[in-house]
């Protein structure tokens, strides 16, 4: 017998009039956002992840790089990594950077690996207070039965770790790879589904200064919550890491000059091409939120339909735009 509409299940409404609104809190502005994903990434071996070992050994210590890093007491960090050994390679590298160690905590992953939706981040959260968490790399925590090239299953996971994040006020960093694709925005060029882009307020490129052995560059190629942040630079040598400060360099000079100048309209135009490779639809809404994250208006996303072809379609009172 189909149900009345007194048995179904009321929508559980929030009014705005009740929320209370808030500024968004930062470890270290405008980068590192509390309460959001940060994604940090860049190719094996140009200096993510001991940028990253640094930031948690600041955290630590209650210090910052900067005056954006405005830390006031030392802090509890968890550190995932799934690529390191922690006796031989992770604690000297904390030692090194000036950890303390005591604060800096490990989720053991010997008997049962580790994914993003594993309760066991809540519970060492809640029982450290850390305000900071690591995972590094990305796709080492999706889950073996996810597929990080698929849209919907990248989304699903980030998502639940962004409320993870915002639930209890903790800046959460992922560390991505580059894939080896030539010719494209940095943006694209992250190992997987461009949605933990997106999911992410905050990105960031890590990448060798051409011509300069030991130096790094941090370039931000996304901000959701605050004006982008001015390019960094750090130093690599038989001393260990030492911040420059600013640094006058572009993403495209950290990809080699290999990026592209394309027009707004040739990006919206792949961005779509991107997304049709997994999936047949996507929700206007989506959409739009995809492409302002890359700088593209919807006047824009519009003009580069019609010029594919694309159609607009009604799903359950919800606006799709048919990608193939």
């Amino acid at each position: 017998m189909a149900s009345t509409l007194n048995d179904q299940k009321e929508a559980n409404l929030i009014c705005m009039e009740d929320v209370k609104a808030k500024e968004v809190e930062w470890l270290w502005y405008p980068f590192i956002p509390y309460g959001k994903l940060t994604i940090i990434q860049g190719d094996p071996g140009d200096g993510k992840t001991t940028l990253v070992l640094n930031i948690a050994a600041a955290v630590s210590q209650g210090r910052g790089f900067d005056e954006g890093m405005n830390l006031t007491k030392p802090m509890n960090v968890i550190y995932q990594t799934a690529e390191d050994g922690l006796e031989d390679t992770v604690k000297p590298r904390l030692v090194q950077a000036g950890a303390d160690c005591a604060k800096v905590m490990v989720i053991d992953e010997t008997e049962k690996s580790l994914s993003m939706v594993d309760a066991r981040i809540e519970e060492a959260l809640d029982v450290t207070g850390a305000r900071l968490l690591i995972m590094d790399p990305i796709q080492a925590y999706l889950g073996g039965n996810v597929d990080m090239n698929r849209a919907n299953e990248a989304r699903e996971m980030t998502k639940h770790l962004a409320t993870i994040a915002e639930k209890r006020n903790c800046a959460i960093i992922l560390i991505g790879h580059m894939n080896k694709g030539g010719g494209c925005k940095a943006t694209y060029r992250g190992m997987g589904s461009i949605d933990f882009i997106a999911v992410a307020r905050s990105a960031l490129l890590v990448g060798r200064v051409v011509g300069k052995d030991n130096l790094r560059a941090m370039i931000q190629i996304k901000n959701n919550l605050a004006p982008f942040g001015n390019s960094k630079a750090f130093e690599l040598s038989e001393n260990g890491f030492e911040w420059k400060g600013d640094y006058e360099i572009s993403a495209d000079d950290v990809l080699g000059g290999y990026a592209p100048k394309e027009s707004k309209l040739d990006q919206a135009k792949q961005l779509l091409r991107d997304l049709s490779e997994d999936r047949d639809s996507i929700a206007s809404t989506e959409l739009i939120e995809l492409a302002k994250a890359e700088g593209i208006s919807k006047r824009t996303v519009d003009n580069a339909r019609s010029e594919m072809g694309l159609k607009s379609v009604k799903v359950n009172n919800t606006w799709h735009v048919k990608l193939r």
